[in-house]
């Protein structure tokens, strides 16, 4: 068995404190559990297997993208255990702990300035830009996570995973959205099972541009892109959350204190959309969401920092 026969097959287990009375069961998957600590292993393994398989990436090439963190991290860890160069466009604007650890994987990391350590619309545009020029130059292969379909095979496991746990008792699965991909990567899964079963994204409030409203900056990590990402399939979805970053952080401290789940930002915006839904279908129902990555990324932010 090798590293990346390790991704996936998380656990699954039932938060129990922080979920109010009369409301529905509410199941976190623990996608910290993977190797680089986050859900982002298994559309990384999906990316390089794919370009491998079709020729697309080739011996000796150096792969590029961009990305906030745990893509990169993830993609850091394929390549490392494949033999690839990966150079990574990122940003002051995502936490300390993931640039090192993509660079402790052998990443080269070159970094776009942010708008006061804020997510913008303008920040991905930048970065987009930036991975673009690196991947005019020769021998190299453009993941291009936003816009690459293969994602989208890296989470039908995860789906696989939610349907076989819960034994098919599931009436709704939570979800934040950065590319769309394993929001819908899971939902096409669980649909094929079940049409009845509630898809239900999350954003941020701050940039609730699937509801119609303005880009702004936020501070959920690696989610709220500031407009609709190319994968995002609104068919596959019964309804949108907007979370505020503050309410994510505070739901993120709570479940590292009372559910001893030590999660990041998204993790918390994740869990507080499932309350919300919980809350809606009541007892007897099953809710499922993500704990998307581990809380070890955000130690230096004011997540989890001693500061917070």
């Amino acid at each position: 068995m090798d590293i990346l026969q390790a991704i996936g097959n998380t656990s699954m287990v039932r938060l129990r404190k922080v979920v109010p009375p009369n409301c529905a069961d509410i199941f976190v998957k623990l996608e910290g559990e993977n190797p680089s600590g986050s859900v982002k292993d298994r559309m990384a393994r999906a990316l390089i297997s794919r370009a491998e398989a079709d020729g697309r990436l080739k011996p000796g090439d150096t792969v590029v993208e961009y990305t906030g963190g745990s893509t990169g991290a993830s993609l850091a860890l394929v390549c490392a255990a494949k033999g690839y160069g990966l150079r990574i466009v990122s940003s002051d604007a995502f936490s300390r702990e993931k640039l090192d650890q993509m660079a402790a994987l052998g990443a080269e990391l070159t970094l776009v300035p942010s708008q006061g350590g804020l997510t913008t619309r303008k920040l991905i545009l930048d970065m987009i830009e930036t991975a673009r020029g690196l991947s005019r130059e020769p021998h190299t292969y453009w993941t291009d996570q936003l816009n690459n379909r293969d994602s989208l095979a890296g989470y039908y496991p995860l789906g696989e995973e939610i349907w076989r746990q819960t034994n098919g008792a599931i009436d709704a699965f939570v979800h934040c959205v950065g590319t769309a991909a394993s929001s819908r990567g899971v939902a096409t899964v669980l649909k094929r099972y079940n049409p009845a079963i509630r898809v239900v994204v999350v954003e941020p409030a701050e940039s609730s541009v699937l509801l119609g409203g303005r880009a702004g900056p936020h501070k959920i990590e690696g989610v709220g892109i500031g407009y609709a990402p190319p994968l995002w399939e609104p068919a596959l979805v019964d309804d949108i959350l907007a979370v505020s970053t503050e309410d994510a952080k505070a739901m993120a401290r709570r479940i590292a204190r009372e559910e001893a789940l030590f999660a990041g930002t998204s993790s918390g915006a994740n869990v507080v959309a499932a309350i919300r839904v919980a809350e809606r279908l009541g007892p007897g129902a099953k809710v499922v969401t993500l704990m998307v990555d581990s809380g070890l990324k955000y130690l230096s932010t004011d997540v989890h920092g001693r500061g917070s």
